[in-house]
């Protein structure tokens, strides 16, 4: 049996903890590119987003807030990218559901582009 990499922050070393609430950590490791990047992470093992309950929805939205003023003091980004990947079409990798909350910053080379800028390329077009 595999065990899921979300289900405890401290089965990966490389994961910190950096703020938790009742029932959600904001995780994050030690990242060369996305700086200041993390994810909210139920507690409980929940594959997707669609599957959270209304408590765990709450506690996200009073993390999100809470990681966006830590990082709005620490690094001062110039804008966020926030989103969930589900399922393998959508780009999950890990089923355990996890918000990705990644700070932009001005100077980046794909500054100004966000998360839909890959999806609406020409060859991404579905034909059906």
């Amino acid at each position: 049996m595999t065990t899921c990499v979300l289900c405890s922050p401290l089965l990966d070393e490389e994961q910190k903890v950096i703020f938790e609430n009742e029932s959600c950590y904001f995780i994050q490791k030690d990242q060369r590119i996305l700086k200041g990047s993390g994810l909210i992470v139920p507690k409980s093992h929940k594959s997707t987003v669609f599957d959270l309950s209304e408590k765990e929805w709450m506690d996200t939205q009073r993390l999100i807030h809470q990681v966006k003023d830590w990082l709005d003091e620490t690094l001062q980004p110039d804008g966020y990218n926030i989103g969930y990947n589900c399922y393998e079409t959508g780009g999950q990798h890990i089923f355990h559901a996890h918000m990705h909350i990644i700070p932009r910053f001005s100077d980046e080379p794909h500054a100004g582009k966000g998360i839909r800028h890959w999806l609406k390329k020409e060859e991404n077009k579905r034909y059906i």
